[in-house]
């Protein structure tokens, strides 16, 4: 096998990218209102003991190492168009993300609403990530 050709920068980019889209997936602007209430809890409640660096921090570091390990599979893939990094981000989703999201559902009682909106937001932010990577070769 021969050594991935990533693109650092696309990584960074696609990063942002994704980073941002949480950032609006979640807002008043889209589903902040049913994320609250499938997961049973106020703003408030959820703003207890809150610490936006650690919370952003964390999180923009795992949009990095998602976007870093999805050049390596949007390169392994051979994906040089939006095509071909649509599907491989949604091939990824489908056999990573949507199901072993489920056990929060069917092992953990999670709402299954809670789901379809985490669940769409990995989808709509990988679909993002790997057209990125894909054409920025």
């Amino acid at each position: 096998m021969t050594e991935p050709t990533i693109n650092l920068l696309a990584v960074l980019v696609a990063t942002v990218a994704f980073f941002a889209l949480g950032a609006l997936w979640y807002s008043p602007l889209l589903f902040a209102k049913p994320f609250m209430a499938a997961l049973g809890k106020t703003e408030e409640e959820l703003m207890e003991g809150f610490n936006p660096l650690r919370t952003y921090g964390l999180e923009f570091l795992a949009r990095l190492v998602t976007a870093y390990v999805l050049a390596h599979m949007v390169d392994y893939a051979g994906a040089t168009t939006i095509a071909g990094g649509l599907q491989t981000a949604f091939w990824l989703w489908l056999g990573f993300v949507a199901t072993s999201g489920l056990a929060s559902v069917t092992f953990e009682g999670r709402s299954a609403v809670l789901y379809a909106l985490n669940a769409g937001y990995q989808l709509a932010g990988l679909l993002i990530v790997g057209g990125i990577l894909a054409v920025w070769t």
